[in-house]
């Protein structure tokens, strides 16, 4: 297991009553579901980043594809108009 640090945070009152309540539900203390929460937030984080970051990629990927769309449509039509005029 990872070590652990102690630190002090400040949360309103509201937060921590809901959080104890949580936690006592899980059968956790308050370390413990809190910890957990974080690691569950930087992991949703991380998925969010990664499908932006995938969203961007094939925004980009699909410009360039129509781009080379257009520019082999263009040869596929001029190769039919060759083939066209030797009929």
């Amino acid at each position: 297991m990872a070590e652990s640090k102690k630190v002090l945070i400040t949360l309103p009152e509201s937060l921590l009553s809901e959080v104890d309540y949580l936690a006592s539900l899980d059968n956790k203390d308050r370390s413990q579901f809190i910890g957990e929460a974080m690691q569950h937030y930087l992991q949703e984080r991380k998925r969010t980043e990664f499908n932006t970051k995938m969203i961007q990629g094939y925004s980009k990927m699909a410009e360039i594809n129509q781009k080379i769309s257009e520019e082999w449509l263009e040869a596929e039509n001029e190769a039919m108009d060759l083939w066209a005029s030797k009929e």
